[in-house]
């Protein structure tokens, strides 16, 4: 049977319902929280069979458990909110409590399983499309000595897969021919402040190349966890109470940058 796992997000805690056990429960929403919660889950999985994993969205504190959650392998969706609680004012129920909302992600998970046998299939031939492009890019990658020798630099960099290398492959060629702050400028990842005369504003990043910030934010989770120097980087970045995420970015294109314009792979120092 399959596990179905509802969680209510906040900033620090994930409120989690299980069906068909019927477990509640809460853990953190940080690392710490959400590697329990994936050992527990891992744990339902191999006994009792496939797990679905359904996150309110909210504002962005889903984004690491998603992440997490997605990279120990199992199926995740992220659910509007509005519709979470436009089904609880379906069935009756009018209050707001995480518990609550964490029960009715569960149950409109539930609710929604023949719609969902549906889109399986339909999501069964989209993979199948995507398998056959996968396989296309794949000879085109072996096709060209240049892309395979690039492709194995850059996933070299622990918490650099596929994707992103060959994200940056297409949608960032001049990676290796500009310095560190051409690369961050041109990926949109370069700080820019909002100032007038003795006023100053807080620093912002924009513009860019949205394709390549989408796949070095997922990167740069795995990697500030999994590769020792950016998690000393983000360590000290989370000590000094600075923001972390955009600045991890930052530092692995600049690794990145530099390892195609070496043309040599990663080493651990």
């Amino acid at each position: 049977m399959d596990i179905i796992v509802g969680i209510d997000v906040s900033k620090d805690r994930l409120d989690i319902a299980i069906v068909p056990s019927g477990e509640v429960f809460h853990v953190g929403n940080g690392h710490a929280g959400i590697e329990a919660l994936v050992d527990r889950l891992k744990a339902k999985h191999s006994a009792d069979g496939p797990c679905v994993v359904a996150l309110e969205a909210t504002g962005g504190f889903e984004m690491l458990a998603a992440a997490e959650l997605s990279s120990a392998g199992f199926a995740v969706i992220v659910i509007n909110p509005a519709q979470v609680r436009a089904y609880a004012n379906a069935i009756g129920r009018r209050a707001k409590t995480d518990p609550i909302d964490a029960e009715e992600n569960r149950l409109r998970m539930v609710v929604e399983t023949q719609a969902q046998k549906s889109i399986k299939r339909l999501l069964a031939a989209l993979r199948r499309e995507l398998d056959s492009l996968d396989a296309d890019l794949d000879e085109q990658i072996r096709k060209s000595p240049i892309w395979r020798v690039r492709e194995r630099l850059l996933v070299s960099v622990p918490g650099v897969g596929s994707t992103t290398a060959r994200t940056l492959l297409a949608e960032m060629p001049e990676l290796g021919s500009l310095d560190r702050r051409q690369i961050a400028s041109l990926a949109g990842l370069a700080p820019w402040t909002r100032q007038s005369g003795q006023w100053k504003g807080k620093s912002f990043i924009g513009g860019g190349r949205g394709k390549v910030r989408a796949v070095l934010f997922m990167a740069a989770l795995v990697a500030s966890r999994h590769n020792p120097m950016l998690k000393v980087f983000r360590d000290r970045l989370v000590a000094a109470g600075k923001p972390r995420i955009v600045a991890t970015m930052r530092k692995l294109l600049t690794i990145l940058n530099a390892i195609i314009r070496d043309n040599k792979p990663w080493q651990n120092a």
